[in-house]
């Protein structure tokens, strides 16, 4: 049996003052980074915050879809949707 592997939507804020999951936007989840949106630093910190929240190795998360754009699509291998989903809601409630 292979490893569950999920697609998260995101929409992401770049350059705020406090990094974290804000809630459901949508289909989507949004974050915030404290990154700019210069130069890749606001997608490497999305994958940072989000290997954070699903307790998971940045190597599993990689970033599919939304290079330059705020509505983004991370691939997470090794979590389900049920589980991320789940982790990303208790996040949200600690903000």
């Amino acid at each position: 049996m292979s490893a569950p592997r999920t697609s998260l939507r995101l929409r992401v804020v770049p350059g705020t003052a406090r990094p974290g999951v804000v809630g459901r936007h949508g289909d989507a989840w949004k974050v915030r980074v404290t990154a700019p949106a210069e130069a890749g630093k606001a997608n490497a910190a999305v994958v940072t915050l989000l290997a954070g929240v699903l307790d998971l190795p940045r190597r599993r998360l990689s970033l599919t879809s939304g290079l330059s754009s705020r509505d983004k699509v991370v691939a997470v291998e090794g979590l389900s949707v049920e589980a991320a989903d789940a982790r990303l809601t208790a996040a949200a409630e600690k903000t």
